[in-house]
Formats: structure tokens, C-alpha cells, sequence
């Protein structure tokens, strides 16, 4: 289980550990919030702000640490390391991206270099962490490839274990004449990792060996290896529904949102059905980006960017098919990824090309998003990931 969650287990009252109730009360109260961004004139790397949960108040962020372009960010299960995607294309005089790791300092939010490796391809544009901490699963989006770098006791990596390169393309000839890994995720039994290739308009799966056989590779092909999705959608990013048997795809180039089942025994999907991230008319230009589930599992939210607006799915328990809420403007440019708090109360859009980060309350009821007024200045955001302080 990773560390939101058991710390979401924690608040409630629902894990092995009780909080004092003025314990739990700050543990819900105040998070860190950790942001990957495109460094440039505005950002130096990975800023850092707090957040109060009762109130959605986010403070102004931070330098935590400076590297360049820390894109995507993700936590590693203890809650102690964060590890970021360096967006590069040259590390160490080779064509390739980095990851880097850092120690996270609780009180005062900054990061400390631990150390940093090679993606194992080039321009890394994702990465996770698999649930038991062994492995950093990275995506690569211009080398068309995935990588798994494993975790010392220390939390350091070393450099990629395994990496595999996929080939083929599709029907665009300026986006998918070759493999463009976007995502890489596990499954919530850890026992498979799933990739977003965007280039060749499929979802791939991987057997993923987390230390259970030793000398065995940590990524091996599933069978069956991938599911595709209609040519020229260019599948981008995916979230699990949190009862693991449900899986949306957000399709980046066709402004869609695909529902699958997800049978978790064979690692196999099978498509449901798939709608519009964008108004039927909507004639402008897009790129859908991110997608998430609400924690209570009712909702779906997808961004889109040129739209720029945050599209709001409810989900049908018994099949996990989606019903149209809303479209809720970003209030900025190009919401390139959103966050939603572990309460579930909370989403802050990262729009990257207005430099600003917006807070939406939203509604338990509906899904409906309210914004909050306040907007946070933030140079080029790309990611966001909370960090309860315990």
C-alpha cells in the first residue's frame, strides 16, 4: 500500500496505528506540497509549499531544490524520499535523461541530494515507484522506452537494471512514426506495471518482479503484452479506480477518455467504452493531459489543455462506465497536470503556460468543482504531489 493511502488509513482510523486526536488533527491539517516544473526564467527545479487542508490555502512556493527540469515527481512508500524525472537529453555527455533522488527534510520542506542516475532512455517524462520501494519505474518519451532502476536501503538508485525499447508506430506521421513511452504505473497488487505509449496507440504491461525471484529481470512482458486503443488517439497517462477493477486512459491526441476493466490475476484490459474530454463543440485546438480518480471512487477527472478546462466524469459502480458532470475552466493556460489531496476535498491545477497553480473545492456529492479565488504563482508547473508531515 503506498504512503498516502496508509496515511489516508491512518486519519480515519482504519490502520494498525492510532493517532492522540491532536495528532491526527495535524496530520490531517498541513502537507507538503512538491512541485516538478520546466526550469527556465521563472523555475530553478523542485519547489516546495504547505497546505492546509481545512482551508485550501496554499502557500507561496519554495526552491526545495535546484535541478533541471524535475518534470514529474514521485514518493517513495516510507514517505522519505522523493524521486523526479529530469526531463533532459543529455546526462554525463550521453544521449539520455536522468532520475535524481532526495531526502525529504519535513520541517523545513527542502530536498537533499542523495544522488542521481540515468533514465535509461532519453527525455524521461514519468516515473513511479513500485508499492514495496524496490524499483523506479521511468517512461521515456523520446527514446520510446521503459526502465526500472532499483532502490538501495537508502533510498539512492542505481543505475537501470532493465530497459526495453519498444517498436512500431501509427497512423500520425509527425507524433507516432516510433514509440514514445508517456507513463508507467503499477497495479495495486504490485504485481504488474502498465505503460502509456503514445506513439504506438497502446496500454503495454509488464510482469513486474519486485524481489519476489532473485536475478530475475524486474520488467518482463505480459501475455498477453498490450491492449490497443483507436489509431491516432495517442494514449498519454491512466489511473486505477481504487477497488482495482477499473482503469481510465486519458488519449492525448484523440481529446478522449477510455474505461477498461482490468482483470488483476492476467494483467489483461478489456475496453468499456470511451467519451469526450472536450465539448461535442468545442472546434479548437487541444491535448488532453492528465487524468485522475476521485479517492471515494465516484469520479473521474480529466484536463485538458487549449480547452483548458478540467473535465468531470461520475462513475457507475456496477459497470465503471462514466456519465458527463462538467467542464470547469483551469482559470489559467495549459493544465498540463492537476492534483487531487488525499481527503478528496482539494484539486490544485498546475497551469504551466500562466506560471500559476489554482485550488478547486470540490463537491462529495456531485464531483462538482468550485474555485476557490486563489491562484499561486508557480514557473512552468508540470506535477504535484502531496506529502502529509507526520
Amino acid at each position: 500500500m503506498n504512503f498516502v493511502w496508509r496515511w489516508i488509513w491512518l486519519v480515519l482510523g482504519c490502520g494498525p496505528v492510532c493517532f492522540s486526536g491532536m495528532a491526527a488533527h495535524a496530520a490531517e491539517k498541513t502537507m507538503l506540497v512538491y512541485i516538478g516544473t520546466y526550469t527556465g526564467a521563472k523555475s530553478k527545479g523542485i519547489y516546495v509549499s504547505r497546505f492546509d487542508a481545512d482551508s485550501g490555502k496554499l502557500s507561496a512556493p519554495e526552491l526545495a531544490a535546484e535541478t533541471k527540469s524535475p518534470t514529474f515527481l514521485a514518493l517513495h512508500p516510507d514517505g522519505r524520499v522523493l524521486y523526479a524525472a529530469n526531463e533532459i537529453h543529455n546526462f554525463n555527455g550521453k544521449r539520455s535523461g536522468a532520475v535524481s533522488a532526495f531526502a525529504i527534510d519535513e520541517k523545513t520542506g527542502k530536498l537533499n541530494l542523495l544522488n542521481e542516475q540515468p533514465s535509461g532512455g532519453d527525455g524521461p517524462c514519468h516515473l513511479a515507484v513500485d508499492g514495496t520501494g524496490k524499483y523506479v519505474l521511468v517512461a521515456n518519451y523520446g527514446s520510446g522506452s521503459v526502465a526500472a532502476l532499483p532502490i538501495e536501503a537508502d533510498g539512492r538508485l542505481a543505475e537501470p537494471s532493465v530497459t526495453i525499447r519498444n517498436e512500431g508506430s501509427s497512423v500520425d506521421p509527425h507524433r507516432q512514426s516510433g514509440p514514445h513511452a508517456h507513463f508507467i504505473t503499477t497495479d495495486p497488487g504490485n504485481r504488474f506495471a502498465l505503460s502509456c505509449d503514445l506513439g504506438l496507440d497502446k496500454v503495454l504491461v509488464y510482469r513486474l518482479n519486485a524481489g519476489k525471484t532473485a536475478g530475475s529481470p524486474a520488467l518482463v512482458a505480459n501475455d498477453p503484452p498490450s491492449i490497443s486503443v483507436k489509431p491516432g488517439s495517442g494514449p498519454r497517462h491512466l489511473a486505477f479506480h481504487p477497488n482495482g477493477r477499473y482503469v481510465y486512459l486519458i488519449n492525448e491526441m484523440g481529446w478522449t477518455l477510455t474505461a477498461f476493466s482490468y482483470d488483476a490475476r492476467r494483467g489483461a484490459l478489456e475496453e468499456i467504452q470511451t467519451v469526450s474530454t472536450v465539448p461535442e463543440k468545442f472546434a479548437g485546438e487541444n491535448l488532453s493531459a492528465e487524468v485522475q480518480v476521485h479517492p471515494s471512487g465516484k469520479f473521474v477527472y480529466a484536463s485538458n489543455r487549449g480547452h483548458d478546462s478540467i473535465a468531470v466524469f461520475a462513475i457507475d459502480s456496477e459497470s465503471g462506465r462514466l456519465s458527463y458532470v462538467e467542464h470547469q475552466s483551469t482559470g489559467g493556460r495549459t493544465p498540463r497536470h492537476f492534483a487531487i489531496d488525499p481527503s478528496g476535498h482539494w484539486l490544485l491545477a498546475e497551469n504551466q503556460e500562466s506560471d500559476s497553480i489554482v485550488i478547486f473545492r470540490i463537491d462529495s456529492k456531485t464531483g462538482r468543482l468550485s474555485a476557490m479565488g486563489q491562484a499561486v504563482e508557480a514557473g512552468s508547473p508540470v506535477c504535484a504531489v502531496f506529502v502529509p508531515v507526520k
